[in-house]
């Protein structure tokens, strides 16, 4: 379908974002769809599209202003993802990633935040979990010592985040006042790390989310965030009270829904003209298909709007002082969850019904298709959400550390 274009209803409810931002992802999205035969071959994101995402500044989208940031909404940010994910899915993937990483400067002291972000135009963060891993304190900061993985967009990263368990120099864990073992987030550079490729994957093959490690390696206590609003945020901007793991289910729906616009544009591309062996006329002419398609198309749409709708609203309360709610974040996280799902139903729908033709390799289907079931795999894919969804509004109690 073409370029979205938003209606006059879209600009009243807050559904359009800021065009000027999004148009940025639009004039790239020519280059990163005409690389996306090298991102998948090489499994990177090749330095002349860096060159070209730098130039937009879409590795900023959230990054505060006071460090030269763009912070926009959350609305913008999904659209500008979801335009790039039409192009290339591991892109949009990478985007989003650090999008939620870059926030992590609001939680710095304003000197640390403008030498690793403000006075390098090209700053990009990158981080992934660690389940053997530990930062013991030291004069002046922390030895870290442990392997991390699932780092997106890592390879091209000047900057990763090595999240830990606080120990005291004794060894005995660093307890909080609720006798909660402290955790905290390090700022080391990338090429302090060392490196190990272990991103030999099905799909979302360009993210590069390999593993990195370190090794008694001192970090300063500046260089360390909490991410917790409450406790360090200095940033007082809606999108620092509304948090990264909102932002991150945003930005990942996003990704979704590029996916599956694009599998649906393809595969109209597709019933167009084949004519399939042994029948007399070609895949659109197919009423079964007909009827499939328009029901992919109305679940696509509705559950993208689902989510437009919802964070739209949440941060119209955000910009006027609130902080966002537990229920505010439920309902973020069943929308986004939601939109992941009905957009691989979408993506298996044009996969299928298209037949032999997408299953050939670098063909759009049998590229998004692998992508879109990568990305129901990861975190913010996961079914489970819907459990805790589901307990949490029976007042059950729900385990809400990733709503």
């Amino acid at each position: 379908m073409d370029t979205y274009i938003p209606t006059t209803s879209d600009l009243a409810n807050g559904l359009a974002g800021d065009q000027a931002v999004i148009s940025r992802a639009e004039a790239v999205r020519p280059a990163v769809e005409a690389a996306s035969n090298e991102i998948e071959e090489k499994r990177r994101l090749p330095p002349a599209l860096l060159d070209r995402l730098h130039e937009a500044e879409l590795f900023r989208l959230l990054l505060p202003r006071s460090s030269r940031g763009i912070e926009t909404d959350p609305v913008t940010f999904f659209h500008v993802i979801e335009t790039i994910a039409r192009g290339d899915a591991s892109t949009a993937w990478c985007l989003s990633q650090a999008g939620g990483c870059a926030m992590s400067a609001a939680y710095l002291d304003l000197p640390v935040a403008q030498s690793i972000f403000g006075d390098d135009p090209r700053a990009v963060l990158a981080w992934g979990p660690g389940p053997r891993v530990k930062a013991i304190e030291c004069e002046g900061g922390y030895k870290v010592t442990g392997v991390w993985a699932f780092a997106s967009g890592g390879r091209h990263a000047t900057w990763l985040g090595a999240h830990c368990p606080i120990y005291q120099a004794d060894g005995a864990p660093r307890l909080d006042s609720s006798g909660v073992q402290q955790e905290r987030t390090m700022l080391v550079r990338t090429e302090d790390v060392q490196w190990t490729d272990i991103w030999n994957t099905v799909g979302l093959r360009g993210t590069a989310s390999d593993q990195f490690a370190l090794t008694d390696f001192f970090v300063r206590t500046d260089h360390s965030i909490t991410r917790d609003f409450e406790k360090e945020c200095r940033e007082p901007g809606p999108l620092y009270r509304m948090g990264a793991g909102t932002c991150y289910q945003v930005g990942f729906a996003g990704v979704a829904c590029g996916i599956a616009r694009g599998a649906l544009d393809s595969f109209v591309d597709v019933a167009r003209n084949k004519v399939p062996r042994g029948m007399k006329s070609p895949i659109r002419d197919n009423a079964v298909v007909q009827a499939g398609l328009a029901q992919a198309e109305v679940g696509l749409r509705s559950a993208r709007a689902y989510v437009l709708q919802s964070m739209a609203g949440i941060w119209k309360d955000l910009s006027a002082g609130a902080t966002i709610s537990v229920e505010q974040r439920v309902t973020v996280r069943m929308a986004a969850t939601h939109a992941i799902h009905k957009a691989k139903d979408a993506v298996d729908f044009a996969y299928n019904a298209a037949g032999a033709t997408a299953i050939f390799e670098n063909h759009p289907l049998e590229r998004r298709f692998r992508d879109i079931h990568t990305v129901t795999q990861q975190l913010q894919g996961r079914l489970s959400h819907f459990e805790t969804v589901g307990a949490w509004m029976m007042g059950v109690d729900a385990d809400l550390t990733f709503v």
